[in-house]
């Protein structure tokens, strides 16, 4: 078995050990939760501060030309494209990922306007499966929704299909899908692929140029760490710039934004999917978030995902033999950066592991869901989680009654 002093040798020697020290972390916490909201950087607590103090404090309305305020959409979407495999002009930041899902779905859906079937996993995350439902709704051909398990997706790839949406990691397993396999059959099929990143991006590297995916969006306040209610982000391959429209236009995508024209006039390229005004604050912090992104190579990171990921696994198996279930595939082709484990009492084990200063988090029906950001998870970490765990079993710690009531927020 794996001990702690051969943990903290594997920090020693690990290439990403220094970001850690970028980020504001109480070390009496083992923060595993970064699948859901990564922590705050020093470098988003200085951007943040110059926008309010400086931008906006001294600038006034000024800074929105000479801080360029209004031009950050395409330039932080530059800045986004290297972690997705993407090139200049092909990324946009703007609103939030299910917003830029119902712009892409319905971009989508008038590129393949004989065709009248959206399919999505049954397993997808609910706002996914909500607005694919409200897209349909709001198109004028009866488009319909059929989601199904996503390994029966061939037996569902058909002349009626015009878009497939699926998530490339699942936010309950951490199973990462085929991303170029699953993008090649549905082009065989005649249709268009719209991937979503929330549980990929600055988890796993992404290649969309490459697997020649057409639409992409995602997420920015998990593994990127760019704040609560941090930015969405769009890809659109460059061979459907020309051809898309946005169906929720708004003036900042309009060509001539302050020649207030009562006319939309779309933008060149993924500049007309911005609707409204830059939330620049919000946009700050990911600029602050990116610059620690722009020193890592995602291969490293990838390297080190799994190999926290593999040594949770061992520990849990080894320490806590039978008690667990692992949802997440050991396959490290089928892996995001997350382990889930099935426990009937999950609930409460993430509520009592909390307590102890190991910060996870639960999904129905029985999944205890930890992330590991190798930014700032160490292997230490990993050894010191399992050790918690191991002792809030043993003392019973999770079935205490006020952990039978399920929090709003689990």
């Amino acid at each position: 078995m794996t001990t702690r002093d051969e943990c903290q040798s594997l920090d020693e020697t690990d290439s990403l050990s220094a970001l850690r020290e970028e980020f504001l972390l109480d070390d009496r916490l083992i923060y595993l939760d970064g699948n859901s909201l990564g922590p705050l950087s020093r470098s988003s607590q200085r951007r943040v501060r110059q926008a309010l103090d400086v931008q906006w404090g001294e600038g006034l309305v000024r800074s929105w030309g000479e801080a360029g305020w209004m031009e950050q959409p395409e330039r932080l979407g530059d800045r986004m494209a290297r972690l997705i495999g993407a090139g200049p002009e092909e990324v946009v930041v703007a609103d939030t990922l299910t917003f830029l899902l119902a712009k892409l779905l319905g971009a989508a859906l008038e590129l393949r306007p004989e065709r009248s079937v959206i399919v999505t996993d049954r397993a997808n995350f609910h706002s996914d499966l909500y607005i694919a439902e409200g897209m349909a709704q709001l198109t004028s051909r009866g488009v319909r929704v059929v989601a199904i398990d996503r390994d029966s997706l061939d037996q569902h790839l058909n002349d009626e299909v015009a878009v497939v949406m699926l998530t490339h990691v699942d936010f309950r397993s951490g199973e990462m899908l085929d991303l170029e396999g699953i993008t090649a059959r549905v082009h065989e099929a005649g249709a268009l692929m719209l991937w979503d990143f929330a549980h990929s991006t600055g988890a796993v590297p992404l290649d969309v140029t490459s697997a020649q995916v057409d639409f992409a969006a995602g997420c920015t306040y998990k593994y990127v760490n760019a704040g609560p209610g941090g930015p969405g982000f769009a890809y659109v391959a460059p061979r459907w710039q020309s051809e898309i429209r946005n169906v929720l236009p708004g003036w900042l995508g309009h060509v001539a934004p302050f020649d207030f024209e009562g006319t939309f006039r779309p933008a060149p390229g993924v500049r007309q999917l911005v609707t409204s005004s830059p939330s620049v604050l919000a946009l700050a912090a990911l600029e602050g978030a990116l610059d620690v992104w722009d020193r890592v190579d995602m291969a490293e990171v990838r390297r080190k995902s799994l190999a926290l990921t593999d040594l949770f696994i061992d520990l849990v198996e080894e320490r806590v033999p039978g008690e667990f279930e692992v949802a997440t595939p050991l396959d490290h082709s089928r892996r995001g950066s997350q382990v889930a484990l099935r426990h009937q009492e999950g609930y409460g084990i993430i509520r009592a592991l909390a307590e102890v200063g190991v910060i996870g988090d639960f999904r129905d029906p029985d999944i205890c869901r930890f992330g590991f950001a190798p930014l700032y998870v160490r292997f230490v970490d990993v050894y010191d989680a399992v050790e918690r765990l191991v002792d809030v079993l043993e003392r019973g710690a999770h079935q205490r009654d006020e952990f039978r009531v399920r929090r709003a927020v689990t």
